[in-house]
């Protein structure tokens, strides 16, 4: 009941910082005013006071999807964070080091310099060649480490991951050399952000999100068990093989979605997991979803910094979640190898 209860507070939580987060910006909306507007969507629910027209599109059709994207994006970037730790023995794994944003980054590169565009997808170009980059990655990865390593051993994975990612971005940087026209919008696009996103994608990262987070629930027996090591593993039955390629494919599917979407930012998958785990201790059946929701709260919240700390500039939120993530992450690193010492 006690876990039950804290993860009731992360959701107030994380809904007091949606409606906050929906308020704050150039147009300062009171969080009661905004409720009656979100509230006022629903069917059947009617409110006598009269909101001003302006009011009502400012929160519904430019900072509400804005708003959920952030949350979706951190979700899904931390809960890939917490289960790749767990996968490979490893507090600095995430997808972003087996190769995603590097292989997102070289293939959008490919689109921006192209001006390759799918008619059907339009703007959805940019980012389904995103998405394809950091998957195809991570399972050619995946598929060397299988063929290296019969049961592919975490350090292959890993070291692997580490050589992928440092080619292509030697790629990236010959491609750039050659059509430096690009490198600026190239950039921008690394560095994080959510202006130019609305409604229309909200369906696609929050439908891959909710997926992948029910497929983590599947296998969080499998994950409980990987943490006392490979060979328990294998002596209590779990197909090493098989939970390796499935969970690394799915949160390389949340973490390819997030980047294609809304850019590469770092930190979250690595700093929230960490402070869940101090909360609700190892058990993933509360680890990932509470990761989830740890991370939606922080990218929420960097969303609105980046939006309003130099406003009318924006700052990328790559760099906010670095410039909040880092510290943190490393005073919670220094801490943890102290206690072990």
């Amino acid at each position: 009941m006690k876990l039950g209860r804290k993860a009731g507070g992360l959701v107030f939580i994380a809904l007091a910082v949606l409606v906050l987060g929906i308020g704050i910006g150039s147009v300062s909306i009171p969080p009661a005013q905004v409720l009656q507007i979100l509230l006022q969507k629903v069917p059947g629910i009617k409110w006598n006071a009269e909101i001003s027209a302006n009011l009502s599109t400012i929160v519904w059709e430019m900072r509400l999807p804005r708003s959920i994207l952030a949350f979706l994006a951190g979700a899904a970037l931390s809960a890939s964070g917490a289960v790749m730790q767990s996968l490979l023995k490893n507090p600095l794994a995430s997808s972003y080091t087996l190769g995603v944003s590097s292989g997102a980054s070289l293939t959008a590169a490919i689109v921006m310099i192209g001006g390759v565009t799918i008619p059907v997808l339009g703007s959805l170009t940019l980012p389904l060649a995103g998405f394809l980059g950091g998957m195809i990655t991570v399972w050619l990865v995946l598929l060397i480490a299988a063929v290296l390593h019969t049961q592919m051993g975490n350090q292959t994975i890993v070291l692997l991951g580490m050589v992928f990612s440092l080619f292509v971005n030697a790629v990236l940087t010959v491609i750039l050399a050659l059509a430096r026209e690009y490198l600026d919008r190239l950039v921008f696009w690394q560095m994080g952000g959510f202006s130019g996103l609305n409604w229309t994608h909200v369906p696609i990262l929050g439908g891959v999100t909710v997926v992948g987070l029910l497929c983590f629930q599947l296998f969080h027996r499998e994950l409980d068990i990987l943490s006392f090591g490979e060979d328990q593993a294998l002596s209590m039955g779990v197909d090493l093989r098989r939970t390796k390629w499935i969970l690394i494919s799915v949160s390389a599917l949340l973490t390819g979605t997030a980047v294609s979407l809304v850019g590469v930012i770092g930190f979250v998958d690595l700093m929230a997991p960490h402070f869940v785990r101090r909360i609700f201790g190892s058990a993933h059946k509360w680890v990932v979803p509470t990761s989830a929701l740890m991370g939606g709260i922080f990218l929420s919240l960097a969303e609105v910094i980046s939006r309003t700390a130099l406003a009318p500039m924006a700052i990328p939120v790559g760099a906010v979640t670095a410039l909040i993530g880092a510290p943190c992450f490393a005073a919670i690193f220094l801490r943890h190898r102290r206690s072990r010492e």
